[in-house]
């Protein structure tokens, strides 16, 4: 006969029951800073691939931590996330090292409510992902945290194992660099849509002088094949070259207007399977940047909108 007292049975069936609400109360946590963490490490590394990968490993840290002792749980989901993220963003690198060709962020679809909130639309943009790709990993970090997501030196010191006062230091010398290099103008939307417009058409029927009025003198394309798909190597500078290169893309395939990270964009189709994502840069009212993607390794978060959120 078991000889275990009646407080020894009570402890034993409460244990599950206690660590089940424990998990219960993590996973709401969780899931209710899901779409906050997911930005965060995508605006850190450039790729949703990764991101998901940096969540998975967010929440089995998170998972071994009792949520009633944590006084503030969404600093500290992003803190878990910020170091798992730059852990990623230093293998990423290396990576970036032996790319083949330009190395462009991978595209998310993002919804039309994204412009409501400019200042992530603006972050999450190909052209600002790019600028953000030019500072080290904590200065990324600290950008990211300080500047869009308004977070306190304090709580940014904890996440980079910086002091208070190295974080003010990194976030200025950040903010100087970003500035000094962000996107330069602003298009209403109207125009927005009506140039999205006249360069699909121009695209399409391959009106090359059309294409020329819309292209600013300096606009460069960037193409993404990774490797895997036939792309340019270098990038495609001033609006002649650019027209050309578009000129010649069109003929078999079919062009969708779309919003990727918050800015125009085209899907390009060559049947019913997507070639590549084409994000377009405008900048008062002109053409600034065109962004292809086409490694297919990039185009797998295009099945549907991504949710994006400070």
């Amino acid at each position: 006969m078991d000889d275990r007292t009646t407080s020894d049975w009570t402890r034993d069936t409460s244990e599950p029951v206690a660590r089940g609400d424990r998990m219960d109360s993590a996973t709401q946590a969780f899931v209710a800073h899901r779409n906050l963490l997911f930005t965060v490490a995508y605006e850190m590394l450039g790729s949703a691939a990764d991101a998901e990968d940096v969540l998975q490993e967010t929440w089995l840290r998170w998972a071994g931590v009792d949520p009633d002792t944590v006084r503030d749980q969404r600093a500290y989901l992003v803190r878990i996330t910020t170091r798992q993220a730059l852990s990623h963003l230093r293998t990423l690198s290396r990576r970036k090292e032996t790319y083949v060709g330009p190395w462009l962020p991978e595209p998310l679809l993002t919804a039309p409510d994204l412009a409501e909130d400019v200042d992530l639309a603006d972050s999450v943009s190909m052209a600002m992902l790019l600028v953000l790709e030019t500072l080290t990993p904590t200065e990324r970090a600290v950008f990211v945290l300080r500047d869009v997501f308004d977070l306190g030196y304090d709580e940014i010191a904890e996440a980079v194992d910086k002091s208070p006062a190295a974080v003010r230091q990194i976030a200025h010398r950040a903010r100087a660099h970003v500035t000094a290099r962000r996107p330069r103008g602003v298009t209403s939307p109207a125009e927005t849509r009506r140039t999205v417009k006249a360069f699909q058409r121009a695209v399409e029927t391959g009106d090359l002088q059309r294409l020329l009025d819309i292209l600013a003198p300096d606009v460069v394309l960037l193409t993404d094949g990774g490797g895997v798909v036939q792309a340019a190597l270098a990038p495609v500078v001033g609006a002649d070259q650019v027209a050309q290169v578009l000129g010649r893309v069109a003929a078999a395939m079919s062009l969708q207007p779309t919003q990727v990270n918050g800015d125009p964009a085209l899907i390009v189709r060559l049947g019913a399977q997507i070639d590549t994502i084409l994000a377009i840069r405008i900048d008062d009212g002109l053409i600034t940047g065109l962004y292809a993607v086409r490694n297919p390794e990039k185009l797998a978060h295009l099945e549907r909108e991504t949710t994006l959120r400070r």
